[in-house]
């Protein structure tokens, strides 16, 4: 089987090339660029079987100040890699995100839930499903949430471990916000997954990929520093108090049920997080 992974050194993207090991065909952004179709004649060239497509405008307040670069890659690159999958036959496989999600439930989202975006990264990634969805002729879309991996964010400075490590050996105060919740999720597993589903051909459609269960980014803070045995001045804070350009769910954790309808399980994310500050030898 041969996989292109486009956005190959991104933190997912790091983690499929990884566990594809040599089924994997990476590509980085000065390789293929998902705006500009004049570039694929690499994928033309090697034949991939599957597309993943990981690239994304993802910084979600620099979404909201350039809405059209945002459509533009998320949205536009998902047509485009929805056309070439079907002139090359392959399988498009679309990565989203829990952004979908309004945030008005109190229990986990489903893979039936209608989504209903706050900002514009999670806009332009819903227009990308749509788009993925009715323009392939066969697609995946897997929605993964709060990523963390060994590669950090491409543009971000690492992630959310890092971050709070980082501020603890710092010796600095660190507010975090404790009516926010989400589902971690390490990239090393859904990366496994993700090839697990693809291994076995299950039906197509959307699948939620988060490692199980949902706590608030405050929750996620303590229970970090608890497996590290730091002990930082953490203060819980109110999202009303603090000021980001784009709105965000207040409530977006992932049931799998597609995963589970089909016998796979995602561990924890408490497992997932001691996994993943291991592996970074924190621990």
């Amino acid at each position: 089987m041969r996989v292109a992974v486009i956005g190959a050194n991104g933190q997912l993207g790091t983690d499929l090339v990884k566990i594809f090991g040599k089924e994997a065909i990476p590509f980085l952004h000065k390789d293929l660029d998902v705006t500009n179709p004049d570039s694929f004649e690499v994928l033309i060239q090697k034949n991939p079987e599957i597309i993943i497509n990981t690239a994304a405008f993802h910084k979600t307040d620099a979404c909201e100040e350039a809405p059209y670069e945002t459509f533009l890659v998320n949205s536009v690159g998902a047509k485009n890699i929805s056309e070439i999958s079907n002139k090359i036959g392959a399988v498009n496989v679309y990565i989203s995100t829990d952004y979908v999600f309004d945030g008005r439930a109190d229990v986990p989202y489903t893979e039936e839930d209608r989504p209903n975006p706050i900002n514009i990264y999670g806009t332009s990634k819903y227009a990308g499903e749509l788009i993925t969805s009715n323009y392939s002729n066969r697609y995946y879309i897997f929605r993964v949430s709060s990523l963390f991996g060994v590669a950090g964010a491409s543009g971000k400075g690492g992630n959310f471990v890092e971050t709070m490590i980082s501020k603890a050996e710092r010796n600095e105060e660190i507010k975090v916000v404790d009516d926010v919740f989400m589902s971690p999720t390490y990239t090393k597993d859904a990366a496994i997954m993700i090839k697990k589903v693809l291994d076995k051909n299950l039906i197509f459609g959307i699948y939620h990929m988060n490692n199980e269960g949902y706590c608030s980014w405050h929750e996620f803070a303590r229970e970090i520093f608890n497996l590290t045995n730091m002990e930082p001045k953490l203060k819980a804070i109110n999202s009303e108090d603090t000021y980001t350009k784009a709105k965000r769910p207040k409530f977006s954790g992932l049931e799998n049920g597609n995963l589970e309808k089909n016998g796979f399980r995602m561990q924890s994310w408490r497992i997932a997080l001691k996994e993943y500050l291991t592996e970074k030898r924190y621990i």
